[in-house]
């Protein structure tokens, strides 16, 4: 099982965002039969079923095992990844362009821009894993508190000046090309 899944196509977004799909593909996170799904979630075993091969046709469900009851095969399936992140390529085929908007201080443009980092590394990702290799990836999170404006635009000047030397470093023209995003927003409050 993946840790994460990017989905990319809009049928198995569709399928995944279904409600009981999504239930489903929740309580698979343990592998589990179409008959224990549904008498853990309350739905006819007939429907769980169906629902769980629209899962599988679109990859987000998996097979575990199988077990043999008497002259009966009893399917054990589990979901693909632990999570699911939907790209915005799976929802339009005009998905937000960063290179689109001026406005490089915007939300239109951040979110544009994480719109492409879910597409490229989530495109990146699967081929690596498909030829069996990891995905060399750098992430930094933190959190800061800026106590004014000002604070905020000397800390901005630093980080930039501090990232093009990094960058003229360390970049050879004849070197692997690898996307650096540095992002910044206030922390959403957290609801009461």
């Amino acid at each position: 099982m993946k840790d994460v899944e990017v989905i990319e196509d809009a049928g198995a977004a569709a399928a995944a965002l279904d409600p009981v799909r999504a239930r489903l593909l929740g309580e698979l996170a343990v592998p589990a039969s179409a008959a224990g799904l549904a008498a853990k979630v309350g739905i006819a075993r007939q429907k769980v079923n169906y629902y769980l091969k629209t899962l599988e046709a679109h990859g987000l469900v998996e097979l575990a095992e199988e077990r043999r009851h008497g002259g009966l095969t009893e399917r054990v399936l589990q979901a693909s990844a632990a999570s699911y992140v939907v790209s915005p390529a799976a929802v339009s085929a005009s998905a937000a362009d960063p290179d689109a908007t001026a406005d490089r201080l915007s939300a239109g443009y951040l979110v544009a821009l994480a719109g492409r980092v879910v597409r490229e590394v989530g495109a990146l990702a699967r081929r690596a894993g498909a030829s069996g290799n990891r995905l060399p990836t750098l992430t930094i999170d933190t959190t800061i508190g800026f106590r004014s404006a000002a604070d905020r635009a000397a800390f901005a000047d630093d980080l930039t000046a501090a990232v093009l030397d990094l960058a003229a470093r360390y970049h050879h023209d004849d070197g692997r090309p690898h996307r650096l995003v540095v992002a910044a927003h206030p922390l959403p409050e957290e609801d009461s």
